[in-house]
């Protein structure tokens, strides 16, 4: 029956699954869902069998029963990408969903043009249960929309606006501070933060902590004009030539992203200066780039694989609604201090809500 299903070209369905692993179509669907009373070994032998057949659901017979798209998008700006933070997020929310009937829809747009936009057409058209999305402002219109609407979603960010919504965030006032005490023990003592753009939350984060860690060490800060991690690299690095000729020269710089701090790195070193001798860099980034090709810049991981994950679950979880709306992970940095300088993180462990074991 099979071999003729398939020489027939007709996609494989839970009966197909059924028939090979002797169990029922009711038992095989609840299996695919993971639901608690079937147990594991089945679950994975259904699984395998739905795999190797490359068996997928009728989504719309799935939505005519359940009401569901069991579709999660993915709002992503188009200039976001960074030495591959967005592929890193797309995988670990994928990787996170490939056992559930959930599937992903990337969906990018313009960071010039009005962040709802996207999230509005998601919401009026139906096409998506929940929508995960980034770059977050300190009061978010798409926050705002989607908790009038009651329509699940997660966030890479927080806001300042006092509504519970379940986020995955990195700490980066922790990282700041602890930026600025690494530096300060390398003997640095003015300071340039390459922070992110203005108007994001976790911009106004980092620079609180590296102006507490400058003001409690007694460094000096060396202000910037108007560029950010958002600004192209030969801006960055025209910048930091021109403030080092100016004679404002900082001997350290706290980066909010790669390139950020290889533009610094450049401008700097194009003006003469010498990379851990003349000057240090600390950067938060989510590869080993540093490690290997640049091995003199300090770094502190940011692990945008379990964000991924952890968005995944969040957002299943407030889908089929078994995760409250106030959960959240806070990710608190941990510098990769040489083990013969040892340096402490000024900020503890913050309260982390785990979806899942996440």
């Amino acid at each position: 029956m099979l071999d003729e299903e398939m020489r027939a070209g007709r996609r494989p369905t839970l009966k197909t699954i059924a028939r090979l692993a002797g169990l029922g179509v009711t038992t095989v669907s609840r299996a695919l869902h993971d639901a608690p009373d079937i147990g594991e070994e089945t679950k994975a032998r259904v699984r395998f069998l739905a795999e190797q057949l490359g068996y997928q659901p009728n989504r719309a017979g799935v939505r005519l029963r359940t009401g569901r798209s069991h579709v999660i998008a993915l709002v992503l700006a188009t200039e976001s990408e960074e030495l591959g933070i967005n592929s890193q997020l797309i995988y670990g929310i994928s990787e996170a969903l490939s056992a559930s009937t959930y599937q992903l829809v990337v969906m990018l747009h313009d960071p010039a043009a009005d962040p709802l936009g996207p999230v509005r057409n998601i919401v009026e058209a139906g096409t998506a249960d929940g929508i995960l999305f980034a770059r977050i402002e300190p009061d978010d219109a798409r926050v705002r929309f989607l908790t009038e609407r009651g329509v699940p979603f997660a966030t890479h960010g927080r806001t300042d606006m006092g509504l519970e919504h379940p986020y995955f965030d990195f700490d980066n006032d922790a990282y700041a501070e602890s930026a600025v005490r690494r530096l300060a023990s390398l003997g640095r003592r003015s300071l340039a933060l390459v922070g992110p753009p203005p108007h994001l939350t976790y911009a106004r984060h980092m620079a609180a902590g590296f102006q507490r860690g400058v003001k409690a060490l007694g460094l000096r800060e060396i202000p910037f004009g108007a560029i950010d991690t958002d600004s192209p690299h030969e801006l960055i690095q025209a910048e930091i030539y021109r403030l080092i000729e100016s004679g404002e020269r900082p001997d350290g710089f706290v980066c909010g992203s790669a390139v950020a701090a290889l533009s610094a790195t450049a401008g700097a070193e194009a003006a003469g200066l010498v990379l851990g001798r003349d000057f240090d860099v600390v950067v938060k980034e989510s590869s080993n780039l540093f490690r290997k090709f640049r091995p003199a810049i300090e770094t502190a991981h940011e692990d945008f694989r379990a964000a991924g994950r952890w968005l995944a679950e969040a957002i299943v979880g407030r889908i089929e609604g078994t995760a409250d709306v106030g959960i959240h992970f806070l990710d608190v940095p941990r510098l990769a201090a040489p083990a013969e300088m040892p340096v402490e993180t000024p900020v503890e462990t913050k309260e982390k809500a785990a979806v899942g074991g996440a």
